[in-house]
């Protein structure tokens, strides 16, 4: 509390709160891009490992092979996103959270195989070195939409606490709990 120059108590002044917000909003999203970056770099390398490893291991063609990675990417994904990236979101809907993830990777998949395919089938573009380009170039794409329907739809924030009461309004309230001052004065008063 800061006292006037008659010795009445005034409120202290109030930091303002919105740039604290907005800097709070915008670290969280940073670490949530990290965490977001970490988990799909590596279902990246599972992707494109299993892609390479089913297309040079068997006679799938090229966009088949692409589907069966996807896939495993998709399962490996679920599990990191689920324990890594987004462990402290809700978890009460948990058979939602899994329909809707299969639903929105599902899309991710057509986008991701859909460049591949074209460049595949539309242009002919089917060596090694052109399959992994455009597989990684529809991953890319595939990963911007997925980024946004997992943090929208799927792994959903748990509701916004209440702020902590600040220290000085705690200590100006009155609580009937509060122990008597050794000083004798009432508690809750200074």
């Amino acid at each position: 509390m800061e006292h006037g120059s008659s010795g009445a108590q005034t409120a202290p002044a109030t930091p303002p709160a919105p740039r604290a917000g907005m800097r709070e909003r915008v670290d969280r999203l940073v670490r949530e891009v990290v965490k977001f970056g970490a988990v799909g770099g590596a279902g990246v390398l599972v992707n494109l490992l299993v892609f390479n490893f089913v297309r040079h291991t068997t006679d799938l063609q090229v966009v088949r092979a692409s589907i069966v990675a996807t896939v495993v990417a998709i399962v490996f994904n679920y599990l990191g996103f689920r324990y890594f990236a987004y462990r402290d979101r809700d978890k009460s809907g948990q058979t939602r959270e899994m329909s809707l993830f299969l639903l929105f990777s599902a899309v991710g998949l057509v986008i991701e195989n859909g460049v591949l395919y074209t460049a595949t089938y539309g242009f002919g573009w089917d060596s090694p070195l052109q399959s992994n380009i455009f597989k990684f170039l529809g991953i890319g794409i595939g990963t911007l939409f997925r980024f946004w329907s997992y943090r929208s739809w799927v792994f959903r924030a748990l509701p916004a606490r209440e702020p902590a009461a600040r220290a000085e309004t705690f200590l100006e309230h009155e609580h009937p709990t509060a122990l008597p001052r050794p000083d004798g004065a009432p508690a809750g008063h200074r």
